[in-house]
């Protein structure tokens, strides 16, 4: 059972899938706070600190995008999102807006848990362990203090693009395939959800460089070590 001291924010106007997400929460022992709209999310969690977020995609007044970005703006918070949305670009979009995660409406509560589960012990690893810079040209990769800079200008990345950077980093020219990348640093050992690993790399690209991380058609994926 997980500690009632973790409270996860469920920001949803459907109130059956509210009480399906809070049900099965509180049932694995987490406190739930709801919120029906964007705008009562960010007043939660202004007076909550939630350590996750679940965010529907299609919410009145405020979308579920703007309101992953906004919260992303001022936090790391982990953010998942769970939605009905079937159209890929919609996922995408909120992968690369700073969700972490996202399941798909109708959802196996098992499998919701699992991977708030996952999340939290992502959190619990964190900030990395100090260790020496890593210079790769004009990008540099600090694991102790979390930040990654181009020619000294801070890059901000949302912390599972960090995290996705740092294995990567960690092992320059080393191909690793969707299935490492995911038991690594989303914490799945099914293999599913290798969608994810493309929208985050694609979040790295945008951010660092279309160069920077080398697609190796059919294996995975590669920091170019000779950058």
């Amino acid at each position: 059972m997980a500690s009632m001291e973790r409270s996860i924010l469920v920001v949803e106007d459907d109130p059956a899938i509210r009480l399906v997400l809070r049900t099965n929460l509180e049932d694995e022992g987490y406190r739930v706070v709801e919120a029906e709209t964007g705008e009562q999310a960010l007043v939660r969690m202004v007076d909550d600190r939630s350590d996750v977020v679940l965010v529907d995609l299609r919410l009145p007044g405020i979308q579920g995008l703007d309101l992953i970005r906004s919260l992303r703006g001022t936090s790391q918070v982990p953010i998942i999102i769970v939605t009905a949305q079937t159209d890929s670009h919609d996922v995408v979009a909120g992968l690369e807006a700073g969700a972490d995660d996202y399941v798909t409406k109708p959802f196996s509560p098992r499998e919701l848990v699992a991977r708030v589960r996952a999340l939290l012990r992502r959190v619990e690893r964190r900030p990395a362990p100090p260790g020496d810079a890593l210079t790769l040209g004009e990008l540099e990769i600090d694991p102790a203090a979390r930040q990654v800079r181009i020619a000294g200008e801070i890059v901000h990345l949302t912390p599972t693009e960090f995290d996705l950077l740092a294995l990567l980093s960690a092992r320059p020219g080393v191909v690793f395939s969707r299935e490492q990348l995911l038991a690594e640093v989303w914490g799945w050992r099914d293999g599913s959800g290798q969608r994810t690993v493309d929208s985050h790399v694609r979040g790295l690209r945008r951010k660092l460089g279309s160069d920077l991380v080398r697609t190796v058609h059919g294996v995975g994926y590669a920091l170019e070590a000779s950058r």
